[in-house]
């Protein structure tokens, strides 16, 4: 190579010399021991579920593969290996463009290689230390970090700030108390009940409060009562183990009438990802009649064929493969529930470009990289969000699960009905028309997992307000639940002009204050 910028080596004495090749070894090694240290964890938080899953596979198919004529699974395993194939060459394809894409975080070795031809040591030495720094964080520091976070992140119902106020044998509903000065709970106010997700849990609804960043506290800080449905731990109870649609419907129903008498109004119903597609078939069944007056939903799959994503990963499968069976386990009372973290990791491979262990390695070291200091910062909304990721992932009952299956393969048809019953009754989305209740679909622009296709299914068959939110998945979570950022959720924000779902709420409860005195 040739001497850059045509500068002349440094001029050292031996002494020099070799104390800093002692420090350029010790520094290479450091930074080449934490980069190896880093890949693994990454490695291992990835290939865990794989092996979940392999044995789930070999359970099934140790019955299967001989109750089926042999040319029949020979052509699906064959299906099976290319589908692989497929996966495995769109990782490599995302690891190549991460790369590309991780300029500052990889640049420093080929800098390293030419200093070291032309002798500068020093350089190379601060090109070392800047390189074991970056490697360090994100090998030691950063996995400190998202652990340390948990103390602040999600709701913590065991402090103050939240009241249980009822219970059924598979949930538990608290009541969210503002945590801002200065604000009371309008007592005769129009309560908002909230139905998180399954898989993803409560938490992430109740980001960081102590940071002002809550999608609960957006609502609860407005005087608004706020309710949180949560579920009660699956590996305990074993009636949220065996738990139906039919249960969902049957418990919210039970919370809504509690929730009517506690402040003499109907309620709001909110739904949050799978929430809101258990909370509409729940109001589509008729068992929520004169309890809610308004539903709202945030990112919520509707219609799950339409996703560009998860439903074209499942259409890939081969039918065969393409069953709960193969992620199902067993617990030790014989129930049989969904596995969580599989599902988690299946939302991996359907977006393996970006989230296989050497693409998420180089995303985490380029965001390290940015800050041009060795004294690296990891932020709090950077540590939750893994926090999240890392140990929010929840079992589902198998009742539930099977409602969400039937939705990313059987499209609502073309008159409106969805493609799954309760208590045996059609769910035909024009029923919430006929009955007048006004709906707000939030959704996320940039989403990957709840695309604006699968989310806003139902206005080709209904009027619905829709709401259009900047960035990804959980950004109303996080991004826009500080009051301060440009799409909180208690304004209006866009062009057009779109309603956050407090602000949603409030006006509901406005326009109804005045008809009243009219």
């Amino acid at each position: 190579m040739n001497n850059p910028a045509g500068k002349k080596p440094d001029m050292l004495t031996a002494e020099q010399m070799l104390t800093q090749i002692l420090s350029v070894s010790g520094n290479f090694w450091s930074a080449t021991q934490a980069q190896l240290a880093g890949l693994a964890r990454y490695s291992t938080d990835f290939l865990t579920p794989l092996l979940i899953s392999t044995r789930y596979f070999s359970e099934v198919e140790s019955t299967r593969a001989f109750s089926r004529p042999f040319p029949e699974t020979f052509v699906s395993y064959l299906q099976l290996l290319m589908f692989n194939l497929n996966v495995a060459a769109r990782g490599l394809g995302g690891v190549l463009e991460a790369a590309a894409a991780s300029g500052n975080a990889t640049s420093g070795t080929e800098m390293l290689c030419n200093l070291l031809e032309t002798h500068s040591w020093r350089a190379a030495e601060q090109i070392l230390k800047r390189q074991v720094a970056l490697f360090e964080t994100l090998a030691y520091r950063y996995p400190k970090a998202i652990e340390a976070i948990g103390s602040e992140f999600g709701f913590h119902f065991e402090r103050r700030g939240s009241v249980k106020v009822a219970e059924s044998k598979r949930f538990t509903v608290y009541q969210v108390l503002p945590n801002q000065p200065g604000v009371s709970v309008h007592k005769n106010g129009k309560p908002v009940l909230i139905l998180p997700p399954y898989v993803l849990g409560a938490n992430i609804l109740a980001f960081l409060p102590a940071e002002n960043r809550s999608y609960v506290h957006c609502f609860a800080n407005q005087g608004i009562p706020t309710y949180i449905r949560v579920l009660k731990d699956i590996r305990t109870t074993e009636a949220l183990q065996v738990m139906t649609g039919d249960d969902d419907a049957r418990d919210t129903r039970m919370f809504c009438e509690h929730l009517s008498r506690r402040h003499g109004r109907p309620v709001t119903l909110n739904g949050y990802c799978q929430g809101g597609f258990n909370a509409l078939c729940d109001l589509l069944s008729g068992e929520l009649d004169e309890l809610v007056d308004a539903f709202i939903t945030c990112v919520s799959p509707m219609d799950g064929t339409r996703s560009r994503g998860l439903a074209h990963f499942l259409h890939t499968l081969p039918a065969r493969f393409n069953d709960l069976a193969y992620g199902t386990k067993t617990l030790p009372n014989g129930n049989r529930v969904a596995d969580g973290k599989l599902m988690g990791w299946v939302y991996k491979l359907k977006s393996i470009e970006t989230e296989s262990p050497a693409a998420t390695f180089l995303r985490d070291l380029n965001m390290f990289a940015r800050q041009k200091t060795d004294d690296i910062q990891i932020g709090k909304t950077a540590a939750a969000l893994n926090y999240w990721l890392n140990f929010e992932r929840y079992d589902l009952p198998l009742g539930i699960t099977e409602m969400s299956f039937a939705s990313y393969n059987t499209p609502i048809s073309a008159d409106g009905t969805l493609p799954v019953k309760l208590f045996g009754r059609t769910l035909n989305l024009k029923r919430l028309a006929a009955r007048k209740i006004p709906w707000l679909i939030c959704y996320g622009e940039q989403d990957d997992l709840v695309e604006r296709e699968t989310a806003l299914a139902p206005t080709d068959f209904i009027d619905v307000e829709v709401s259009a939110f900047p960035k990804g998945h959980v950004a109303m979570a996080t991004s826009w639940s500080a009051p301060q950022s440009a799409c909180a959720l208690h304004t209006c924000f866009g062009n057009p002009v779109c309603r956050g779902p407090v602000r949603f709420h409030l006006d509901l409860e406005n326009d109804k204050r005045k008809s009243a005195k009219q």
